[in-house]
């Protein structure tokens, strides 16, 4: 490999593709530059980023593209650039390698390097000059190749104690599975860090956070705290209503940089769209709220519109910036908008906060806040969607932010889950398509070898799948495939979530408790990290204890309840202190203690079929497991339903707490009344 040139053009990644021109002789993250990195005895500079980061455009205009610095950069280090969301296990090492040496993590990560990888100092953005308290990027480069050739001796301390910790993060925390009462704790607990006034945690920048708040709504339902269920709507409606959200296109923007929702990082991710559109469905279910069907609705359509890629998968983000500037394509001008809206301007200009000065930098985020946190009446509503196609069909004609078309299997399985849900909560047949046709995507096109032995890979673009896949794309597929068996109960999302399992079982289990986030047979890691916490994303180890917890309720099967209390007990001596960052562990716990076992049982996909499905999905039962059976079909020998039949060879539904099954229902209306009365309904 030549290291005296930049060695990306070839690589697929759209953000790796962005710095294929830069001076710096990039390299892609392989066995083959470090092993040039040792023969040459230069440091690695390692600088992990994604497609839609503003701070990374800023780094690269300032420092990748200027010449000088590119010098300094190849002659005193081989310079590896690395797509974060391609390897999200070596980006969670080197984050947590920054975490230990005191350091905010974040994006671009700069990271220094032995060419063994040992990371031993280390930064976010640096700028060109000093400037923001942070010294010159030149400075830092000349001072860490000074130290790395002239202090040995200090680098190897650095690299032993950063290596230790990062072992030390793994190991064990071990403790009971939490109680109901210690998960109701917690949640109560959650209201110490969230703002009142504003919704979400305190303070800015604000994240949207659906783990946690689908933790809270979960035990504020469960338990009928008005508390935290008013904090969780509230949180929606100012997210629902503020800049955050796309108003014109749909979907959410990444996080808000004010404490008010307001100033969206205007990036907007796959993964929370998805995230949120199941946490408004669940919170839909119970308020009925006109506004959190419309957010869905909306999302949806724009991740229909503009995320799809050929085939039926999801590409990963739309950028922060168009044109070189943040935000360039969701702002608007008051004179814009008068003059396309002509006398529709007055009545939309009030309700979404645009003014001749401008609410941002002397431009118009559009947002709802000003005008209420509700939707206004039929007829107004009706008449701002008209005035929204408008803008939207003006906008379309901007000059677009960067799309990252890459579909990852994790972020795709976690869309296909929420695109069923909702489906079946808003009877859209046409979502459960695109769901399927997804899903079908994913194990058509991001699985790899033999029929006995198939596994997943991570990343694929223009026709090429690659990167082993991860712990968290193989729980979040098993997710998937269980939601698309409650939808259709066709044994083939059964048998192939059971199938992953058993992989996620022989090559991610720790001896010790819990799964690593890579494979036993990745090889280029200074050490396999065990995710616990719910950050962006929810901890592969938080999904996959769910779906242990729900797989022992669908099968009986006791190994699937041994692995998920395993899971959860191998994390549980954190949760005292830790346990806003663990709400999906703390699900998972709920769910194995008080599942909520519903068996269907139908000759044919009638209409009465059809109909009593509509009313489980209805009704808000976080902690479901739904078994469609044909009158036929046998339930596994420990399911407390064995033996339930159809009555009189009518469609029949009995629903199960614990060992006790309810009497058989045989009509819509009867069932939902049945679940609506449940004790306990949401535990």
């Amino acid at each position: 490999m030549k290291l005296a040139q930049n060695n990306l053009g070839s690589e697929t990644s759209p953000y790796l593709l962005q710095h294929r021109d830069n001076p710096v002789h990039w390299q892609p993250w392989s066995a083959e530059v470090l092993a040039a990195a040792k023969a040459a005895n230069k440091p690695v500079l390692l600088s992990i980023g994604y497609a839609a980061c503003h701070w990374c455009h800023v780094m690269a205009h300032e420092s990748f593209e200027d010449d000088g610095i590119a010098a300094l950069m190849n002659e005193l280090f081989v310079n590896i650039k690395l797509d974060r969301e391609e390897r999200p296990d070596l980006d969670s090492v080197y984050q947590n390698a920054l975490a230990l040496l005191g350091q905010q993590g974040g994006w671009p990560l700069t990271m220094f390097l032995t060419p063994d990888g040992e990371p031993f100092w280390g930064g976010t953005y640096f700028p060109k000059e000093a400037r923001y308290g942070r010294p010159g990027f030149g400075d830092v480069l000349k001072s860490v190749a000074e130290i790395y050739t002239e202090q040995p001796e200090n680098i190897r301390h650095n690299v032993t104690q950063i290596g230790q910790a990062l072992l030390k993060m793994n190991s064990g925390a071990n403790g009971s599975v939490p109680s109901l009462a210690l998960i109701d704790q917690c949640g109560h607990g959650c209201l110490q860090i969230m703002d009142g006034e504003n919704g979400g945690t305190n303070g800015a920048p604000k994240f949207p956070q659906p783990s946690l708040l689908a933790l809270i709504w979960r035990v504020g339902v469960r338990t009928n705290d008005t508390d935290l269920k008013r904090i969780v709507r509230h949180s929606l409606d100012r997210m629902c209503q503020g800049g955050i959200y796309d108003h014109v296109g749909g979907g959410f923007a990444r996080y808000a940089v004010d404490d008010q929702w307001l100033v969206p990082h205007f990036e907007k991710m796959l993964y929370d769209n998805a995230q949120l559109i199941d946490l408004l469905c669940d919170v839909w279910r119970e308020t009925g709220n006109p506004l959190y069907e419309a957010r869905i609705s909306e999302t949806i359509d724009w991740i229909l519109r503009d995320m799809r890629v050929p085939g039926g998968a999801f590409a990963a983000s739309l950028d922060a910036d168009s044109e070189g500037v943040e935000g360039k394509f969701y702002v608007w001008d008051e004179a814009e908008i008068n003059a396309i809206l002509g006398n529709d301007a007055a009545l939309f200009k009030d309700i979404y906060d645009v003014s001749p000065s401008g609410n941002w930098e002397h431009k118009n985020i559009l947002n709802r806040t000003q005008s209420g946190l509700g939707l206004a009446d039929r007829t107004t509503e009706k008449k701002l969607s008209e005035i929204r196609t408008k803008l939207l069909a003006v906008r379309n004609k901007r000059i677009w932010p960067g799309w990252d078309d890459k579909a990852l299997t994790d972020w795709n399985a976690m869309t296909i889950a929420a695109l069923a849900e909702a489906a079946m909560v808003f009877k859209r047949a046409d979502w459960l398509d695109y769901a399927k046709l997804a899903y079908n995507f994913v194990i058509n096109s991001l699985m790899t070898g033999e029929s006995n032995d198939r596994r997943f890979l991570h990343s694929y673009r223009n026709g090429k799948a690659q990167h082993a896949g991860m712990l968290e794309d193989y729980a979040h597929m098993i997710r998937a495939a269980l939601r698309l068996y409650e939808c259709f109960g066709e044994d083939a999302y059964l048998r192939e979530a059971t199938e992953w399992c058993e992989a996620v079982e022989n090559l991610f289990a720790d001896t010790k408790g819990g799964y690593f986030q890579s494979a036993s047979d990745a090889d280029d890691l200074v050490v396999r990290q065990k995710p616990h916490m719910d950050n962006a994303v929810p901890a592969g180890n938080s999904v996959m204890a769910q779906n242990l917890a729900r797989l022992y309720a669908l099968t009986g099967d006791t190994k699937y309840r041994d692995r998920a209390e395993i899971t959860i007990a191998a994390f549980a001596g954190r949760l005292n202190e830790q346990f806003p960052n663990m709400p999906g562990l703390l699900l998972a716990a709920e769910m194995m203690q008080n599942p909520l076992q519903i068996v269907l049982i139908a000759k044919e996909r009638s209409q009465m079929y059809m109909e009593m499905r509509r009313a489980i999905f209805a009704a808000y039962l976080p902690n479901r497991a739904i078994t469609i059976l044909a009158d036929t079909d046998a339930l596994p020998d420990l399911h407390p339903a064995k033996g339930k039949t159809a009555i009189d060879g009518h469609e029949t539904a009995y629903v199960c707490q614990g060992p006790v099954c309810s009497t058989p229902v045989t009509n819509p209306a009867d069932l939902a009344k049945l679940l609506a009365g449940l004790p306990n309904r949401a535990a």
